[in-house]
């Protein structure tokens, strides 16, 4: 039980500066891939994302709900573990932003107007620019970097042909996805444990 709440304190943590949206979360579910290993690895967020990238539902959602029903079944062994595990980390992610909106819609429309208020969500784009940046240059780097195996040439060449594809076909992204599930089956594309 001990495991549930410091699942649901960390998400909650992470859920504190979901403020830019999902993509603003990655720095911090990296950094909680470094402190909980045995909870998800880098590799784990690389592959989220791009499930989270090409299915509904926000990343970090997505990605609460994984490392909880990871953690659920493993602490548990079965899969009402894994969908406890799943809920309390959702649960987590989400309670920060509720707070805050209830909060901020009480207290927002006496200040909406004041120029300090203004100043500190200009400097929040900032900051989640900041934090999404390093986000993708860190998946970037464990993506195309670690691993054992990576075939750099075929993944640099794969995505500058997508690229040229994507600007200048107009097939739906259902297509493309597919294309690229193809592309790493045929060419087995590495995957870190």
């Amino acid at each position: 039980m001990l495991t549930l709440l410091l699942l649901f304190l960390e998400f909650f943590k992470i859920g504190l500066f979901a403020i830019g949206g999902g993509l603003a979360t990655l720095p911090f579910l990296m950094q909680l891939a470094v402190t909980h290993p045995d909870w998800l690895t880098l590799r784990d967020i690389t592959n989220m994302i791009a499930v989270s990238e090409s299915t509904p539902g926000p990343i970090g959602i997505n990605m609460a709900t994984f490392v909880g029903n990871s953690v659920g079944s493993g602490m548990f062994g079965t899969v009402w573990g894994g969908m406890l595990g799943g809920l309390v980390a959702t649960l987590g992610e989400v309670a920060p932003s509720i707070i805050i909106i209830l909060i901020v819609a009480r207290v927002l429309e006496a200040f909406q107007d004041n120029k300090y208020v203004k100043r500190a969500f200009y400097g929040l784009r900032a900051t989640v620019i900041a934090l999404i940046a390093y986000a993708a240059y860190q998946v970037y780097r464990v993506a195309l970097f670690d691993g054992p195996n990576v075939k750099m040439l075929e993944v640099v060449l794969f995505a500058v042909f997508m690229f040229v594809m994507l600007k200048f076909k107009n097939v739906h992204p259902i297509v493309w996805i597919a294309f690229a599930a193809a592309f790493g089956i045929l060419f087995k594309l590495p995957s870190l444990p």
